[in-house]
């Protein structure tokens, strides 16, 4: 059923628990799985990336979601990495899109009825979005 997962991540508590879900998901189903990392200049140091290389980079990524690759590893599946840049919400959801993904995972921020309404969620915006299944993990 699923052949190829994409796990949105960013380190986060949310993003673990959704990489938990998505690694049972591709043990079960013998899937492959893609973590996708979208760095936003807008809310990032932007020190961070300036004169970085694309090997610093990703090797700077993969330092910070050591945790959320660890549960993967830890199911003998080695995630690729894809890192996108912009906005998370449209950033994820063309991504997703154009790829050709048969589930996408993301993790809830569990923004309160107000917050979202105003800001609206980006796992709002990519189950609203994406063209393949989403799983919403609180």
């Amino acid at each position: 059923m699923y052949e190829k997962i994409i796990v949105a991540v960013d380190g986060s508590a949310h993003s673990r628990r959704a990489a938990k879900h998505g690694a049972t998901i591709a043990k079960a189903t013998g899937a492959s799985v893609d973590l996708l990392y979208v760095v936003d200049h807008d809310r990032s140091r932007p020190q961070e990336y300036e004169n970085v290389t694309k090997e610093e980079l990703e090797a700077r990524i993969r330092d910070q979601l050591s945790e959320v690759i660890a549960i993967f590893s830890d199911k003998g599946i080695q995630p690729g990495l894809q890192i996108q840049f912009g906005e998370p919400g449209p950033a994820i959801v063309k991504f997703i899109n154009s790829a050709g993904y048969n589930l996408a995972i993301v993790g809830s921020r569990g923004l309160n009825a107000f917050q979202e309404m105003v800001l609206g969620s980006v796992s709002h915006k990519v189950a609203k979005r994406a063209e393949c299944p989403v799983l919403l993990v609180k």
